[in-house]
């Protein structure tokens, strides 16, 4: 069998491109793909030197410099060029070193089109102005394109009081701002608040979530597309171009590839932005505000953020700390929420009674801020009286309340018992199953009660329970 046949008819009728160099950039083996991306014979192409081929390319872009110099991979590079036939193209490649003995010989490019992948970012700029403008109509953003003020950062702890305090500061600064925080946490709040803080309040709010597109869309959306740049293109501008004069939020920042990251920074450095596909550049006045929800040196150290970009915008820094470090401000929060859904819900609930407070004071509040808003909101889906109780928190079978539904439910056996009886005879109840739970082992039913055992030693004798 003539595997090697086998090997070239496969790749023949691939719709990747492959290119072989050797050590000094010339092509020993040259595959274009049916899409005709080169747009040079492959026959030609071998024996030239690969920036023949590529003309438009710069040295130091060059992916295959890169490789042979470093003899490190580069894998999924978008490139935007303009081709042997004065077409611009946009491909992604995988660039990988050929090494020999311990010495790098030459390298080999895998590359594809892009065109699909463009004409999909088309349809997201059309997605993202349509939902913009309904969520203008049905949330009803600010004419700015906000939501929140800092009147929506609830809560009085140090914390938050340190932050509104530090935002009136820092409002009117042009200086990047790099702000972390947990999910759910309300770093959007603190972000556009912000912005309506400062002389920037009348210009555009711009938020985009790096995370929530594939890395190979979000170049073209920050940066725009001139018409022609690849198939269907048109002239569209970017988030850089739409906020100029106003405010452009990252969130998920360390969700940009590196190389795109490297582009973000030069933009902050002289605030020059150029379209995909085009040689003009063009000056934008935008304010840049990130965030990750992952302590920034950490995503530092494992290289998932550029240091460089990291420092660039760290100039103002707000952490926005975890609902568990600000159980103070809990029961504001629960407050407006309630108010919240009230008049979602044609509902008049006044508030949560002491019990259901106390669970939530002890809760750690994962998901934070947003947690606790979805508790309630769901709660209040089956409340009809005044005060939202533990019988209702455990219709929303949270972890919250997971200890509630653990507890054996007390009967009242008479109208008239009293308070202290009542009390006697629950705590009974939770010492006896606790007791059962740990085998009669005082010390281990200690623990899990949260008590000291000379304590628990003593409700034991009072209540005679070993002897039941």
């Amino acid at each position: 069998m003539d595997y090697k046949g086998i090997v070239e008819l496969m790749i023949n009728n691939l719709e990747e491109g492959v290119i072989v160099v050797d050590s000094d950039l010339n092509i020993v083996y040259f595959n274009e793909p049916t899409t005709n991306i080169t747009g040079f014979d492959p026959e030609e192409a071998v024996n030239k030197n690969i920036f023949q081929v590529f003309p438009h390319i710069e040295k130091e872009d060059s992916t295959f410099y890169k490789v042979i110099k470093t003899g490190k991979p580069i894998i999924d590079y978008v490139q935007h060029y303009t081709n042997y036939q004065g077409k611009n193209v946009s491909i992604v490649t995988s660039t990988i070193p050929i090494i020999e003995d311990g010495k790098i010989t030459g390298a080999i490019e895998i590359f594809r089109d892009l065109t699909h992948v463009m004409e999909l970012s088309e349809k997201v700029h059309m997605l993202q102005n349509t939902l913009y403008e309904k969520n203008n109509q049905e949330k009803k953003f600010l004419p700015n394109g906000t939501q929140y003020t800092f009147a929506n950062l609830i809560g009085e702890s140090q914390a938050i009081k340190q932050i509104k305090r530090k935002a009136q500061k820092v409002a009117n600064s042009d200086s990047a701002v790099f702000v972390y925080g947990e999910t759910g946490t309300g770093k959007e709040i603190v972000v556009q608040g912000l912005h309506n803080l400062s002389n920037r309040r009348d210009k555009p709010f711009i938020a985009q979530n790096c995370g929530a597109l594939p890395e190979n869309l979000l170049e073209s959306i920050l940066f725009g597309t001139v018409q022609g740049s690849f198939t269907g293109a048109k002239d569209k501008e970017g988030l850089f171009e739409l906020a100029d004069g106003g405010t452009l939020f990252l969130d998920e920042l360390n969700s940009m590839n590196l190389n795109l990251q490297s582009k973000l920074l030069r933009v902050i450095e002289d605030g020059m932005i150029r379209r995909i596909g085009s040689t003009k550049t063009k000056l934008v006045d935008v304010r840049i505000i990130a965030a990750t929800n992952i302590e920034p040196r950490k995503l530092v150290e494992e290289g998932k953020l550029r240091e460089d970009l990291y420092y660039r915008l760290n100039v103002i820094y707000f952490h926005i700390p975890p609902l568990r470090e600000r159980k103070e401000d809990i029961p504001l929060l629960v407050d407006h929420f309630i108010k919240i859904c009230n008049s979602k819900m044609n509902k008049s609930v006044k508030g949560v009674d002491q019990e259901v407070m106390e669970y939530f004071l002890n809760y750690d509040w994962p998901g934070n801020v947003r947690e606790l808003q979805n508790v309630i909101e769901s709660v209040m889906n089956f409340v009809d009286h005044e005060y939202i109780d533990l019988e209702d928190l455990q219709i929303c079978h949270h972890p919250c309340v997971k200890v509630i539904r653990d507890v054996p439910q007390v009967p009242i056996m008479s109208k008239n018992i009293s308070l202290k009886e009542a009390v006697e005879e629950y705590e009974k109840q939770l010492i006896k199953k606790a007791l059962e739970e740990a085998d009669n082992n005082c010390a281990k039913a200690a623990r899990a009660l949260k008590v000291p055992k000379q304590t628990l030693h003593g409700k034991i004798k009072r209540y005679g329970l070993l002897n039941t």
